[in-house]
């Protein structure tokens, strides 16, 4: 399936990364489990997954500068109040569906307690976030295994470094999610800032409705004709992660993170009643050890400002990235989320360019 630039679209002005992915930071890996299963007689209709997105290989030794924000509530995020209180992160972030987080909990402590044994004689809170995929998944089952988030971490691993994008729309825990009337799921996107400094954006997009939608700022959802079937319910919630390799501590990781919702609204989201928007900033080029204390100086004041353009126009992409790389997904009951490529969609598009 496309990105957006594959479609000609450019959001903003800054240029990306070689991917135009979380993986542009380095030593940053993303990796996806995704479970897509039918069993006879329609139940047990598994459209879910989990996806892991690794700082740092050393993180539990030499946490990261961490930072949160939240635009809607109605969501959980392990670790977040952690990462708030201490101004750090040192585990992985991983995303899932909502009646799944405490199996990946369970499973990305053991994980953490595998890798270092200095785990077992402090503890450790991993983060994971997630979203409600219950219009395209069988939430009554508890469809993710332990071995599915060892799976993700494994690939999250293996991925750093790499030359090509990782997948994005129905993948790990993108997988029964929708957005904006379209299926959504899992999207990326980099910016790179005139210091040098290199952004990037994962978000698990499952939010609005469908008149809300707006590509580069043309109202997709208002010009399109109405869906042949009922969309998904204008609810849901997105995950947004920033990570930058820019020297940044915990307030101003703070401050990036508030900056992805208004890349949300940007694409038309509203951050209804029902939606848990919940954002987590970390920051690479600024490492801590146990004691929280920095190994060099941050940048501050009018020195965060390309980063927070560059957050901006990464989050906006990175939501019709989830979109236009997600096909048309069909899940429990028979619901469905039909994909944002569409030759509907590309004709509006080519329209308002001419």
């Amino acid at each position: 399936m496309p990105r957006a630039r594959d479609l000609g679209i450019r959001i903003g002005q800054l240029p990306t990364g070689p991917t135009n992915s979380v993986l542009d930071v380095a030593g940053v890996g993303l990796g996806h489990t995704t479970v897509h299963r039918d069993e006879p007689g329609g139940r047990g209709v598994a459209r879910t997954g989990v996806t892991c997105l690794l700082l740092a290989e050393d993180a539990y030794r030499r946490p990261v500068p961490a930072g949160g924000a939240v635009l809607n509530g109605a969501g959980e995020c392990t670790g977040f109040l952690t990462a708030q209180e201490w101004g750090s992160a040192e585990t992985p972030v991983y995303l899932t569906s909502t009646m799944q987080l405490g199996r990946v909990y369970d499973a990305a402590c053991e994980i953490e307690l595998e890798r270092d044994a200095g785990v077992a004689g402090d503890v450790v809170i991993p983060i994971v976030g997630e979203c409600d995929d219950s219009h395209l998944n069988d939430c009554r089952r508890m469809q993710v295994t332990h071995d599915d988030v060892r799976a993700a971490h494994a690939t999250a691993y293996a991925s750093r470094g790499a030359s090509a994008p990782p997948g994005e729309g129905a993948v790990g825990a993108g997988t029964g999610m929708s957005c904006l009337g379209f299926k959504g799921g899992i999207g990326t996107a980099s910016r790179v800032t005139a210091e040098g400094h290199t952004v990037a954006v994962l978000l698990l997009t499952n939010f609005g409705s469908r008149d809300q939608l707006r590509v580069d700022g043309v109202p997709v959802g208002r010009l399109l004709p109405p869906p042949p079937s009922a969309p998904a319910k204008p609810a849901g919630s997105c995950i947004g992660i920033v990570v930058t390799d820019a020297p940044v501590d915990a307030s101003s990781c703070q401050r990036l993170a508030r900056r992805v919702g208004l890349g949300l609204a940007r694409a038309g989201s509203v951050a209804t009643h029902g939606s848990g928007e919940i954002f987590l900033a970390f920051g690479t080029g600024l490492r801590l050890d146990r004691d929280q204390a920095p190994d060099r100086a941050a940048l501050g004041g009018r020195a965060l400002d390309p980063l927070f353009a560059a957050v901006v126009e990464a989050a906006e992409e990175s939501v019709l990235n989830s979109m236009f790389g997600a096909p048309t997904t069909v899940g429990r009951d028979g619901n469905s989320s039909e994909s944002l490529h569409s030759p509907e969609v590309l004709a509006l598009l080519r329209g308002a360019r001419a």
